[in-house]
């Protein structure tokens, strides 16, 4: 009775994962064309030498770097902030937790074109009408602003998402736990660091993994926000190697640079899980 529902899970996984993921390897050591694989040449590790020759993928993969530890640290402490209010006793928490949830609910290609217009028009006109240029002007024109444009969107889009997380943890912490905290004298800052933080750590070890993994995936709020400009400022990862299958027709060598890419997610996330997982106690 379980292999009729493994067995099609698995076919698909098997077809749509393995399968392909094999195939990329090898079309990495050819000059695969993009089209058919007959009459490639295998090439050796020469594709993988000309990524690490390619200036604008290793400036990409540094701007990954930086855009991954923002959003690691953004999301999950508006995301605990969050979940720490609607889990209090306002009155109001039903409806918080639908508002700042609402913005996941968004596509990633829909929330950037709308915050596009809010960074190219609204900001403008708000500068204009209170003389203030400082902060109020076109951020995706600047390649500093824009990049923390990207930042300011991707933690919006996910800081409901991680909220949810946070909650149920906090909402499976014992309450016999935090009223021996409270008749022990504990603040509330003692009992959240002391108590409430370890309790819910694998809550951060979901929540961290997630945002790590999505933040070093981010295409679709990237291309339609900034599209990687001004002047390929803003362009990360996914999008560099998108660039060079799709508009420079060199698909072995994207194939490279997705394995390369692979490789450090897979590194970086494990070793994320490892130092997480040792923090986890038991309730």
């Amino acid at each position: 009775m379980a292999a009729a529902f493994i067995v099609p899970s698995l076919f698909i996984f098997i077809n749509v994962v393995i399968i392909p993921f094999v195939m990329g390897i090898v079309y990495s050591f050819t000059d695969w064309d993009g089209f058919k694989f007959a009459g490639s040449n295998f090439v050796g590790f020469d594709n993988y030498v000309r990524v690490f020759q390619d200036s604008d993928f290793l400036t990409s993969f540094g701007l990954t770097f930086k855009y991954a530890v923002c959003m690691i640290i953004l999301v999950n402490v508006i995301g605990l902030s969050l979940a720490m209010l609607v889990t209090s006793k306002i009155k109001s928490r039903n409806l918080l937790r639908s508002i700042y949830f609402l913005p996941n609910l968004i596509g990633g290609l829909i929330l950037g074109f709308i915050w596009k217009f809010v960074f190219t028009k609204f900001f403008v006109q708000v500068g204009e009408v209170m003389g203030n240029s400082s902060i109020f002007f076109n951020w995706l024109d600047d390649p500093t602003a824009s990049f923390w444009a990207l930042v300011f969107v991707g933690t919006w889009q996910m800081a409901g998402y991680v909220m949810i997380i946070y909650i149920a943890a906090i909402q499976g912490v014992s309450d016999e736990v935090l009223e021996a905290a409270d008749m022990d004298g504990a603040g509330g800052w003692m009992r959240f660091r002391k108590i409430m933080f370890p309790l819910i750590m694998p809550a951060f070890t979901i929540s961290l993994f997630l945002t790590l993994s999505n933040a070093f995936k981010q295409y679709d709020t990237n291309i339609s926000l900034t599209n990687g400009g001004p002047y390929g400022t803003t362009e990360l990862v996914a999008m560099n190697i998108f660039k060079t299958a799709f508009s420079m027709n060199q698909y072995a060598l994207a194939q490279s640079k997705a394995i390369i890419f692979f490789l450090v997610i897979l590194v970086v996330t494990v070793t994320q899980v490892v130092i997480s997982k040792k923090r986890e106690v038991e309730q």
